[in-house]
């Protein structure tokens, strides 16, 4: 089988290429003549491990922040952690001593009532991944902060536009995307609702801006833009479990390949019951599509969460990182396997890569189909800077035309043969080739609005 995994890489030509995907993005039309609310006061509505991220990453840069809880005790941890993630910075040379204290004394701000928000020029929330939870925070933002204030959720793949309705002014709602840990990783997406005002999406890109970040705008769909490629590429690769190869084969694959982990050691860090209860939302929303992977939530159902719970599909020995493989899971997978009649097979690195890197490819260009990402150069931006996909090889839709979209289009029909719907192709590749075009096209032409 020829490869998508074995194409020669042309490390300056991509590099620069995301310098030019990087201007790209900020380059966008309806901004012409639109300025952006100006940013001293940012306000946090939650101060667990992301909040607080945010919190650092906000603080490192010299504008003042208030942190919200809901109570003493949770205000009282959320002191604790950014104190420590202050200490941090000052070990990484981020900070000087005596500017984490100023920070500490002039800076940072803690409350619990939504009333010392009421200055703010931006506040985003960032609580529990949960609906009916966010909504609740938008409708008490709405009464408590001063008009023309900019509203931001850090939701990482629910409906933005189902939480901009709690508030009179969704003109002012947008998402801000970030990603963990919010003080280093660098892309920054910011979700664009049906009625985001052009002003409110002016300031997401300043605010990217101030903090250093890569800043991908997306429109709203379950993940956006970098979470639903990684959706799918796990999909693909759960799908390469159940017919023959193990976790430890996929990841140690990927890793070669040029990622800085696998999926599978990627899921364990970030913590499997993450996407236990994302599947389950979806399910409950009959957004659910494709395969099921009854090995995945049986890890879960196991209490075992990845890293934070010394287990996951790894073993983690008195805290020992990298892991070792977990012997249980794969009798889960094979248990999996004979209650499906499945016979396993030699999968090899090979087919590994080709696989999952034919679905990020094919999601992507449904992505642009839908009008989710404005042009390849931004998917490019989101999966390198969001997820570690190689910078010497551009990201997935550079990568696939320095190999070829035919190659890549035969490979996916191929792969139908095992699963017609999740492996359909996009209409958008296919139009691609059979016009003789590349994705690097779609980036001159801009927006497929």
């Amino acid at each position: 089988m020829e490869s998508l995994a074995t194409q020669p890489q042309s490390r300056p030509t991509a590099l620069a290429y995301l310098e030019q995907a990087e201007q790209l993005s900020v380059d966008l039309p309806e901004l012409k003549h639109v300025g952006p609310v100006r940013l001293e006061a940012i306000g946090i509505v939650g101060g667990g491990t992301m909040g607080c991220g945010i919190a650092v990453a906000l603080l490192l840069k010299g504008l003042d922040v208030t942190v919200l809880e809901q109570d003493c005790a949770q205000l009282s941890t959320a002191r604790q952690t950014l104190t420590s993630l202050l200490k941090m910075s000052v070990r990484r040379g981020k900070l000087q001593p005596e500017q984490m204290e100023e920070l500490l004394a002039d800076k940072l701000h803690f409350t619990l009532s939504y009333k010392a928000l009421s200055k703010a020029d931006l506040v985003i929330e960032a609580v529990f991944e949960d609906l009916d939870v966010k909504r609740a925070v938008f409708a008490q933002l709405d009464k408590a902060c001063r008009p023309g204030a900019i509203l931001a959720t850090n939701t990482s793949y629910l409906d933005v536009n189902q939480i901009a309705v709690m508030t009179t002014r969704p003109q002012n709602v947008l998402g801000l995307h970030f990603f963990s840990p919010a003080y280093i990783m660098k892309l920054l997406e910011i979700v664009v609702g049906e009625k985001t005002a052009p002003k409110t999406l002016a300031t997401g890109l300043l605010l990217a801006e101030m903090l250093g970040k890569v800043s991908v705008p997306s429109g709203v769909c379950d993940g956006f833009i970098a979470n639903r490629m990684l959706a799918t590429a796990r999909a693909s690769a759960n799908a390469a479990v159940l017919e023959g190869a193990s976790p430890y084969d996929v990841d140690d694959a990927l890793v070669r390949f040029g990622f800085p982990m696998g999926p599978f050691a990627m899921s364990d860090l970030a913590g499997l019951d993450i996407g236990w209860a994302t599947r389950k939302r979806q399910s409950l929303d009959g957004k659910k599509n494709g395969r099921d992977f009854a090995f995945l939530d049986r890890i879960c159902e196991s209490g075992w969460f990845g890293q934070k719970t010394g287990r996951g599909f790894y073993v983690y020995p008195e805290g020992q990182i990298p892991g070792q493989p977990n012997d249980d899971v794969i009798d889960l997978i094979s248990r999996e396997r004979w209650e499906k009649g499945m016979f396993p097979r030699v999968i090899g690195e090979r087919e590994i890569v080709t696989r999952y890197l034919a679905s990020m490819i094919n999601e992507a260009a449904k992505l642009l189909e839908e009008g989710i990402a404005r042009r390849p150069s931004d998917i490019d931006l989101a999966v390198v800077h969001g997820y570690g996909f190689p910078k010497a090889r551009g990201g997935p839709l550079f990568h696939a035309d320095q190999i070829g979209l035919p190659l890549i289009l035969q490979q996916i029909t191929t792969f139908m043969k095992e699963d017609a719907q999740f492996w359909a192709p996009s209409a958008l590749l296919v139009e691609l080739v059979d016009k003789g075009l590349t994705f690097s096209d779609l980036n001159q032409d801009g927006e497929r609005h």
